[in-house]
C-alpha cells in the first residue's frame, strides 16, 4: 500500500519534473526527476533489467528528509525514470530512508535493504540519531516495508558499536545464504564494516567484522561494498574526515579501495589500498554483477564540500557517474566506461602523429557531449617535454585544463574557471604511472561533467562543471615538443541522427 507521504512525493515529481529544461540535465548521466540526489542505492539486476535507486529529496535542490528515487536501464546509458520507491513514513524511518542496496529474491520479488533514521530530542536539547536496517519488497515499481522492520538494531551490534553511525547496508547472496556489510563507528571513534548473515534475507545475525580502520583512513566508513573480482576480495568504503596522504588521498570526504584476501570469517587481509577516484566529485560508489559477468560500478558525482554550489535557478542538484566496468591489473582497481557507450557514437574524427608545441586547435575537435582519447609521447622518442595540456569547455571566459608533467608523473586538473560561484576546491593533482613520457587521456564530457580515464583506467578523476554548454572549444598545448594522436566521437542519442553521422 502506498503511503500518503510517498504518494505526495510521486505527485510532486510527476507535476514538476517536466518543467526541468533539458539543458539543465546531462545527456546520459542519471539525475533526479526534480530536486536533490546523492548516494546511489539498490544498484541491482531485476527481471533482466538494471535498477538504480538514489538518495532523493524531490521538493528542493538541497538535502532534506531522504526518499529513494528510482530509474532503470538495459544498457547503463539510456535510463527510464520510475516513481519514487521509498519515503520516510514509518516511526523507525521518519527522518529518512538512508542508503542501502537491493537483490532479486528466488520468488521473483525485489528486496530493498536500507537504513531507517529517526531522531529523538535529548534532555540537553540536542537530537540523537538512531539508525537501524530495514527491508522493503516489491515488483520493480511499488515496494512495501516489511512488518518485522527494523531487522537490525542496536541489539545486533558488537560491543561499543554506535547506534548513531550504523548505516548503508550492501546485500549479496552466496551458497550458504545472504550477507550484508554495514558501515559502523566502533568504540574507538574510527570506522569499521560489520558483516551480517541470513539464511532467508529477512532474519539477520551478526557474523563478524570485515575490516577495521583504527584511524588510518579517515573516520566513519560510509557506503561499504564488498565483492570478489578476479580471485581477489575487494572492499570499497567512503570515509569521512580523511586526512591527506601525499597525493593519493585528499582531505575531507574520500573513497578507498582495499584489495586482498579474506580469511574464513571474511575478514579482509589487505594487499593494496588506494583511492578509487582522484577527482573532486566522487562519493559512495556501489556495484552490481551484470548478467554477462562484468562488475559494474556507479557513484554520486558530487562531494559534500561542493554540493551546495550549483547554478542559480536550477531545479535539480546532483548526478551519477557514468557506470564503469571494473577489473584488477597489477594489484590495482581498473575502471573503464561501460562498453555500451560505443553504441551511441556519432561522427568519428581521428588525427594521427600531430606535432605539437604551441597551443593548437584541430578542425572538428570540439564539443560538450563527447568521448575523446588523446595519446601523447615525446616528439623524437627521447627528448622529454616539460608539460602537456588539454583545454576543455573553453570560450573567452571559461576553461577547464588537464595538465600532465612527465618528469613529476603528475596529472593536474584545474576547473577554477568552469563557472562555479564559490571559492571552493577547484584543483586536483594525482600521481600516474606512465613510462617515457607516454600517456593516454580519455575525456568523457556530458554537458555538466568531465570524467578523465588515465592509461586505460589506471586512474580516474571526476569533476562537475558549471560552464555554459555553449563553451565547447578544445585546444592542445605543450611545453616542449610532443606527438599526439586524437580520436573523438560525438555522443548522439537520437537514433536517426546517429545513423546519419555514421
Amino acid at each position: 500500500m502506498i503511503s500518503e507521504t510517498l504518494q505526495k512525493a510521486r505527485d510532486f515529481e510527476a507535476q514538476y519534473t517536466p518543467y526541468v529544461s533539458e539543458s539543465e540535465r546531462p545527456m546520459f548521466h542519471v539525475t533526479g526527476g526534480i530536486g536533490w540526489i546523492n548516494d546511489p542505492n539498490g544498484f541491482s539486476t531485476y527481471k533482466g533489467e538494471y535498477h538504480l535507486f538514489f538518495q532523493y529529496y524531490p521538493y528542493k535542490p538541497i538535502w532534506g528528509p531522504m526518499h529513494w528515487g528510482h530509474v532503470k536501464t538495459r544498457d547503463f546509458i539510456k535510463w527510464d525514470r520510475l516513481p519514487a520507491a521509498l519515503a520516510p513514513d514509518m516511526p523507525y524511518d521518519k527522518d529518512g530512508c538512508f542508503s542501502g542496496s537491493a537483490i532479486e529474491l528466488p520468488d521473483g520479488r525485489h528486496l530493498l535493504m536500507y537504513t531507517g533514521v529517526r531522531e529523538e530530542p535529548q534532555p540537553d536539547g540536542s537530537l540523537k540519531s538512531y539508525q537501524t536496517q530495514c527491508l522493503a519488497v516489491g515488483d520493480g515499481v511499488d515496494y512495501e516495508k516489511v512488518q518485522t522492520n527494523p531487522v537490525l538494531t542496536a541489539k545486533d551490534l558488537p560491543k561499543g558499536g554506535s547506534t548513531e553511525d550504523f548505516r548503508d547496508p550492501k546485500i549479496w547472496k552466496e551458497d550458504d545464504g545472504y550477507y550484508a556489510i554495514v558501515g559502523n563507528r566502533p568504540a574507538d571513534g574510527s570506522g569499521s564494516t560489520l558483516l551480517f548473515h541470513s539464511e532467508d534475507a529477512f532474519n539477520w545475525k551478526f557474523y563478524g567484522i570485515a575490516a577495521s580502520n583504527h584511524h588510518q583512513y579517515g573516520m566513519m566508513w560510509e557506503c561499504p561494498d564488498y565483492f570478489k573480482l578476479q580471485g581477489k576480495d575487494v572492499l570499497l568504503v567512503s570515509p569521512q574526515e580523511m586526512s591527506p596522504i601525499g597525493l593519493e588521498f585528499h582531505a575531507g570526504n574520500g573513497t578507498v579501495c582495499m584489495i586482498g584476501e579474506a580469511d574464513e570469517k571474511k575478514h579482509l587481509i589487505r594487499e593494496n589500498v588506494h583511492a578509487i577516484d582522484y577527482g573532486i566529485d566522487f562519493y559512495a560508489p556501489q556495484t552490481l554483477l551484470a548478467q554477462d559477468g562484468r562488475r559494474i560500478m556507479i557513484a554520486w558525482m558530487q562531494n559534500w564540500d561542493t554540493a551546495r554550489s550549483y547554478p542559480k535557478g536550477t531545479r535539480i542538484c546532483g548526478q551519477m557517474t557514468l557506470p564503469r566496468e571494473l577489473s584488477i591489473r597489477d594489484g590495482r582497481l581498473i575502471q573503464q566506461p561501460v562498453r555500451e557507450i560505443a553504441n551511441y557514437y556519432g561522427e568519428k574524427i581521428i588525427y594521427k602523429n600531430v606535432p605539437l608545441s604551441t597551443e593548437t586547435f584541430l578542425t572538428g575537435i570540439r564539443g560538450r557531449v563527447i568521448d575523446m582519447t588523446v595519446d601523447v609521447r615525446p616528439a623524437d622518442g627521447s627528448t622529454m617535454y616539460r608539460a602537456f595540456r588539454i583545454h576543455l569547455a573553453k570560450d573567452g571566459e571559461h576553461v577547464t585544463t588537464i595538465r600532465y608533467k612527465p618528469e613529476q608523473g603528475i596529472v593536474r586538473v584545474d576547473r577554477s574557471r568552469c563557472g562555479f560561484r564559490f571559492d571552493i576546491v577547484h584543483v586536483r593533482e594525482f600521481p600516474v604511472y606512465s613510462k617515457h613520457g607516454c600517456i593516454r587521456l580519455r575525456c568523457i564530457l556530458d554537458r555538466h561533467s568531465l570524467e578523465l580515464f588515465v592509461n586505460d583506467g589506471e586512474q580516474v578523476a571526476s569533476f562537475v562543471l558549471h560552464t555554459d554548454e555553449s563553451a565547447d572549444v578544445i585546444s592542445f598545448e605543450a611545453d616542449g615538443e610532443v606527438r599526439m594522436d586524437v580520436e573523438k566521437y560525438d555522443l548522439v542519442f537520437d537514433e536517426e541522427l546517429r545513423n546519419e553521422a555514421l
